[in-house]
């Protein structure tokens, strides 16, 4: 095991090679670029492909064959690129095809600014793109953590056959930090019979399809999905607890939030406040088990993003309005300081919402 310095878009690239991806279709944006650059010279070294695509629409329909031949396969875009993705990603959940999308959040609508933000959770959460259909959402905070997940959003993406994406910020993507890697490392890729890899045997054929032109074929395609992804929620929750047991207020928050978030609870209980942090890792499924344990424990919930509070919505339905839930939380690539949410958590401590 050794450590070195990594930026977290590098530790991406190296996390998604060490999980047997060997093809990555995509357009440079920021603030992601230097993944792309990453794998332009890193998969050629363990015999795999990088191609630049012209867009990103191209991109992830490059992703769809690649999958669809049974192929590890990734891409990686900001705002404005996954935007373009949808129509691919609906695509790609109708088809049921594994594969991982990274989101390396920055400001928004439109084109924004190129500044770190969490805007993009409504795309990621509900879907983005047409249709009854759900991506899986990982929610890293730390680049040891990112190039950790990377493992884990290929083995989720082929144990369900669903699109994984992992969403993190432009801090998280442009930020250095010490992360440990195995001196070696090893590939079990799980064997894909679905795949569409031509002509074998002519007694049995593959189809790669998301096109039901029969209604009652299709309704009965989105029920499978649906059962599926019921599946997903009861198993796949996934969140980090800090200081909660005995919290009465308990903070949410997510990626490069969650760490502010963290210092606010050491700052808040050291002076006499007793706060807790939940820290969702799975997006979708949103861990409502865990938030929803202490919905009847604490005084009040404070979400801290960096949107105008789009998990709020997740939180609420958590609770099940067995507890208020607030929003702190900065927009437009602005970052919430610890001074502000530390504020507000002593301003509802002290009863200032009742």
């Amino acid at each position: 095991m050794s450590k070195i310095l990594m930026k977290g878009n590098e530790a991406i690239g190296e996390g998604a090679v060490r999980a047997g991806c060997r093809y990555f279709f995509g357009y440079p944006i920021t603030p992601q670029s230097e993944l792309t650059h990453y794998l332009a010279k890193r998969l050629p070294e363990v015999g795999g492909l990088y191609l630049q695509a012209e867009s990103e629409v191209a991109s992830i329909n490059m992703v769809y064959g690649a999958a669809g031949a049974g192929a590890r396969v990734m891409t990686s875009s900001s705002g404005p690129g996954i935007s373009l993705m949808q129509e691919g990603l609906s695509y790609l959940a109708g088809a049921e095809l594994p594969c991982v999308v990274v989101n390396m959040m920055r400001g928004g609508p439109g084109l924004g600014n190129i500044a770190p933000s969490q805007s993009d959770y409504y795309q990621a959460t509900r879907g983005g793109g047409h249709g009854d259909y759900h991506l899986i959402v990982l929610a890293p905070n730390s680049v040891q953590e990112i190039l950790d997940l990377m493992e884990k959003s290929f083995d989720l993406s082929d144990r369900y056959r669903n699109p994984v994406m992992v969403m993190a910020d432009g801090i998280m993507g442009q930020m250095m930090e010490p992360v440990e890697l195995a001196e070696e490392f090893s590939v079990a890729v799980p064997p894909r019979p679905w795949a569409a890899t031509g002509i074998k045997d002519r007694g049995h054929k593959n189809l790669i399809n998301s096109l039901y032109v029969v209604p009652e074929e299709l309704e009965r395609h989105n029920l499978e999905l649906s059962a599926k992804y019921r599946v997903i929620r009861e198993k796949e929750q996934l969140c980090e607890e800090y200081m909660a047991e005995d919290a009465e207020i308990m903070l949410v928050s997510f990626g490069t939030a969650s760490r502010i978030s963290r210092a606010v609870v050491e700052k808040a209980r050291s002076l006499g406040i007793p706060a807790g942090l939940i820290r969702p890792i799975t997006l979708w499924p949103f861990p409502s088990d865990a938030v929803g344990r202490y919905a009847g424990r604490v005084k009040c919930f404070l979400t801290v993003e960096m949107n105008m509070g789009q998990m709020v919505d997740d939180v609420r339905l958590a609770v099940q309005g067995k507890a208020p839930v607030y929003h702190c939380g900065r927009v437009g690539g602005m970052v919430p300081v610890a001074r502000d949410v530390l504020a507000e958590v002593g301003r509802l401590y002290g009863g200032g919402n009742d």
